[in-house]
């Protein structure tokens, strides 16, 4: 089998890239058993500091490769060779210790120059060092089950204890997974065709502890990089659950994968990466890549991305926390995505509070005003066809539309007596009802409202492997989408309400923004459907850099821009107003925002006399935590 390295430069869109490659080495890697089909590479890993390319073979061989920017350029190494052959191998996060797990049921551990640190055999003696501590009182036959028993038991003891029985898509396969800081390493392995353990070592090779028995418990194991919890697969007879363990072994809490639209048993090789800050946690399917966030002790399904079949791997960028990169047999995807509030205007006497919440399939929506209620609760639920992926809130928040994988779904949300009552569905509007081919391959990412009854919504085409974008018109009135042909590419977009008009400003790649216009209905004769037609008109509105969130305003008749950077930075038009913002909202006279150090500061808006923004602190206080 002949063995190429690649170097790939990729052109990063908004969802995704396609990359030019490079030969570097090219070798002919012949099985070495005869039991082997073919040597699978089962670690890959460029060292920053050496800038070399180390490969781990299943064979048993360790290669290094020389980098580009080495002086002896695709050179090839063998540094060593395991006789038993290789299950897996993870290079610590700072890249001084490698983790090797062979296939006679050894670690080891070597350092950066491939010298033996510590070699550790796993053995059922290692179970021991568990903190499991069995609370069951006998068997059910010997207990006390009278009148009223149920109601007595112990709510803390569990009615049954694992036995560490294997899943039904067991395949013996080993994952190892280190802490964020790299002190502890965890490898998750099946012990003796017995059960699936997960072990906690040291740097330096020393047993921490040993997992307590789990039913069902799979393979893949991703170790949280906060450190507080491993995340694993539990296949049960209905369900799939991920639980997580603690770094003694103990079962901390788990949540049941769910597939909107489809069967989640269905996928018989599940893996789990947290990314960079432990904020997300991404479970790679087969065909999908489920982005989970936790909040209120609540799992929210937040994303579900489209991936052509055979996703091989599946890696977040060590600094940008909600950037990944997937790879597939043909392609390598590229995504980052960005955390949406979605909330309706602050126009008084309109601004009823209304937020809504994604979770899968269903959208979760609290108008604060009516009711206080708080997440994971919330006032009204509604459920689409698919995964929703976006929601936006029309004119005045008396209508709002979910953007899902199959079409829009747009709701009338009346106001009845101050207090808003529920949701009724008005329109239905799917993408195959549109003129654009291929409605199957489209992949939903953002929903705006441009006017009264007016929504608009951009989809990558072709999956998340296609070059272009469709941007889609939705007519609520009519029950109409139609394809708009837009040759700039907006990666931001915001809605801006006053009391007579409603507005929507895109925003490109170098911080440009330009405002829709809608075409009047009756003021075309010769082309009947002008009210579904949009137009841009360029605006004198510019940031120093894109800025992902941004809201448009006007302070006595001066349109002002706000935006906020990825690191905190946030701006008027040009000019920077605060270093350390986590969060703001603009109301029509106040700028509001958060701060790194738990203030809120409301910012008095003002107009001088040559029409540019005056920003004049009027409150300060303490964010309650």
């Amino acid at each position: 089998m002949s063995r190429r390295f690649c170097s790939a430069s990729c052109e990063t869109n908004v969802v995704c890239c396609r990359g030019s490659c490079t030969e570097i080495a090219s070798w002919e890697a012949p099985s070495p058993t005869p039991d082997l089909p073919f040597d699978k590479v089962v670690s890959l890993r460029y060292l920053s500091g050496s800038g070399t390319i180390c490969l781990v073979l299943e064979g048993g061989d360790i290669i290094t490769v020389q980098g580009p920017e080495s002086s002896e350029h695709g050179q090839i190494e063998i540094v060593g060779s395991i006789d038993a052959g290789i299950s897996a191998a993870t290079w610590s996060p700072d890249e001084d210790l490698l983790v090797v797990t062979t296939k006679a049921d050894t670690a080891i551990f070597m350092s950066a120059t491939f010298d033996l640190v510590a070699e550790i055999t796993l053995t059922s003696e290692d179970l021991k060092a568990s903190k499991h501590v069995s609370v069951g009182w006998g068997k059910k036959e010997t207990q006390f089950q009278g009148r009223g028993a149920k109601a007595l038991r112990d709510p803390t003891i569990p009615e049954r204890v694992d036995e560490g029985l294997p899943s039904a898509c067991e395949d013996g396969s080993t994952t190892i997974s280190w802490r964020g800081d790299g002190a502890y390493v965890a490898i998750n392995s099946v012990q003796e065709g017995s059960r699936r353990v997960v072990r906690v070592y040291s740097r330096e090779g020393e047993l921490d502890s040993a997992s307590e028995p789990v039913d069902g418990l799979e393979g893949t194991l991703s170790w949280r990089p906060s450190g507080n919890l491993m995340a694993g697969i539990q296949r049960l007879s209905d369900r799939i659950d991920v639980v997580f363990f603690e770094r003694n072994g103990l079962r901390h809490g788990q949540f049941t994968l769910r597939c909107p639209g489809r069967d989640v048993l269905e996928n018989h090789e599940i893996r789990l990466e947290w990314n960079v800050d432990s904020t997300v946690l991404a479970v790679v399917l087969k065909d999908l890549v489920q982005l989970w966030t936790m909040g209120n002790y609540h799992w929210y399904l937040k994303r579900e991305i489209s991936v052509a079949p055979g996703l091989s791997h599946l890696t977040w960028h060590p600094e940008k926390a909600l950037r990944f990169a997937a790879i597939s047999r043909s392609e390598i995807m590229s995504v980052e995505e960005v955390f949406n509030t979605a909330r309706g205007s602050c126009l008084p006497p309109y601004d009823s509070g209304a937020v809504a919440v994604i979770d899968g399939e269903n959208v979760k929506l609290t108008a604060f005003r009516t009711a206080n209620v708080p997440p994971p609760m919330s006032l009204f639920d509604i459920t689409a066809e698919s995964s929703v992926a976006d929601v936006a809130f029309g004119r005045q928040n008396t209508s709002f539309a979910a953007l899902h994988g199959k079409g829009i779904d747009i709701y009338q949300w009346p106001v009845k007596n101050g207090r808003s009552v529920a949701p009724s569905l008005k329109v239905s509007v799917l993408f195959t009802s549109s003129d654009s081919p291929d409605c199957d391959t489209l992949v939903p990412l953002r929903i705006w409202s441009v006017s009264d009854g007016i929504f608009r919504c951009v989809c990558s085409q072709e999956g998340l492997f296609g070059h272009g974008l469709r941007h889609f018109t939705i007519d609520a009135d009519a029950g109409t989408i139609r394809v708009v042909d837009d040759d700039k590419t907006f990666v931001s977009n915001s809605t801006y309400e006053d009391v007579s008009t409603i507005e929507a400003y895109g925003q490109d790649l170098q911080g440009r923004l330009c405002k829709y216009t809608t075409a009047v209905p009756g003021t075309s004769d010769s082309d009947p459907q002008a009210s579904e037609k949009l137009s841009i008109e360029e605006t004198s509105l510019n940031f120093p850099t894109h800025l992902p969130w941004f809201e448009v305003s006007k302070v006595h008749g001066s349109l002002i821009a706000f935006g906020q950077s990825r690191n905190g930075h946030l701006y008027a038009n040009s000019k920077l107003l605060a270093k350390n913002c986590t969060s703001f909202v603009v109301t029509p006279n106040h700028l509001i925002f958060t701060t790194s150090n738990h203030f809120v500061k409301y910012v008095h808006l003002t107009a001088t006399a040559e029409g540019s923004l005056h920003c004049r602190l009027q409150i300060e206080s303490p964010v309650l935590t």
